[in-house]
């Protein structure tokens, strides 16, 4: 520690050297008497080696200081020593700063792991049901038509945990270009048509020939949750899907319907209401992820909803962006 207040303070060591050179070369070109300089020598040293002994007491201390916080900078600032001038306190003050931004960066990165597992553990515990279905239909007379069902379901649940892991970091794959409305909706009807034959549901699409702007897995993934939600609710009638002026795709079923006091709340995270109470296998996830992606395409999706059905409509209108 000694020599590292002494690296500390070489500038007031040259400069005690240097006030020694002249005092001695005064005194010598004066021709004083011997005696005489080293006794104000002897004051003058006396004098500077108590100031250097008091301010390396008070540098142990502040070193000794600055250790402890440095072992408890995890929990707090608090204890910092106060500055002894100007660049000390310009010092605290950056310090605090990034302690400050530290623990929020903490806190968020604990949340969104904390969020994390209690979404992979509900997966987990969801994607169970296909694939014990898909055994049970292998060991008894295969039907293809629901095995291809179950598998379908276990690819859904797989790519909605994708999706949630991608949406939570900090960048995303979005390539926004000119895609082709009908082309993306027929794509994803395709994926239900064994569970439109299955359910007897009927299928009503109006193609409207228009594009929009967007990027097309991302927002196939929202329209695929949409109507899988819609095919998922609805046991009789069927399923329209249609497009309003000036780019909203609307989505609407003669399902279940939301109830009216959960109709507020179905784009909340883990948020089921009735209808989840009433199917176990709900996770209140896909809903979420649906409104998390439209935010960031610079889209809206709103519900609607009674006891005739609900309709979920996608507005893709958004401002004209470059796109590839």
């Amino acid at each position: 520690m000694v020599l590292n207040y002494l690296k500390s303070r070489a500038v007031f060591v040259i400069i005690l050297a240097v006030c020694s050179g002249v005092f001695a070369a005064v005194f010598s070109g004066y021709s004083l008497p011997t005696a005489a300089v080293l006794y104000a020598a002897a004051i003058s040293f006396s004098l500077v080696f108590i100031a250097f002994i008091v301010d390396f007491i008070l540098f142990a201390r502040k070193v000794k200081k600055l250790r402890q916080c440095t072992r408890e900078i995890t929990l707090t600032t608090e204890n910092l020593p106060p500055a002894a001038n100007f660049i000390e306190k310009e010092y605290a003050e950056m310090l605090e700063i990034l302690f400050d931004e530290k623990t929020v960066i903490k806190k968020s990165t604990e949340q969104k792991l904390a969020d994390l597992s209690d979404y992979y553990t509900v997966w987990a515990h969801q994607i169970k049901t296909p694939i014990a279905a898909a055994r049970l239909i292998l060991q008894s007379e295969c039907d293809v038509n629901e095995l291809s069902e179950q598998i379908r379901r276990i690819e859904e649940y797989t790519q909605m945990a994708m999706c949630y892991a991608r949406l939570t970091s900090e960048s995303t794959d979005f390539v926004i270009r000119e895609i082709s409305a009908d082309e993306l909706v027929r794509g994803e009807i395709r994926k239900f048509s064994s569970q439109f034959i299955r359910k007897k549901l009927t299928l009503d699409f109006k193609p409207s020939g228009k594009n929009v702007v967007s990027d097309e897995k991302w927002l196939g993934f929202v329209v695929g949750q949409v109507i899988s939600n819609a095919v998922k609710y609805t046991n009789f009638g069927g399923i329209e899907i249609y497009f309003e002026e000036p780019q909203t795709l609307c989505v609407k079923d003669t399902g279940i319907g939301v109830s009216p006091e959960d109709l507020p709340r179905i784009f909340e995270k883990g948020y089921t209401g009735l209808n989840g109470r009433i199917d176990e296998k709900a996770s209140g996830i896909g809903l979420y992820l649906c409104d998390k992606i439209c935010r960031k395409l610079g889209h809206k999706i709103t519900a609607e909803s009674d006891k005739n059905g609900t309709v979920i409509r996608i507005d893709l209108t958004r401002e004209k962006i470059n796109y590839e």
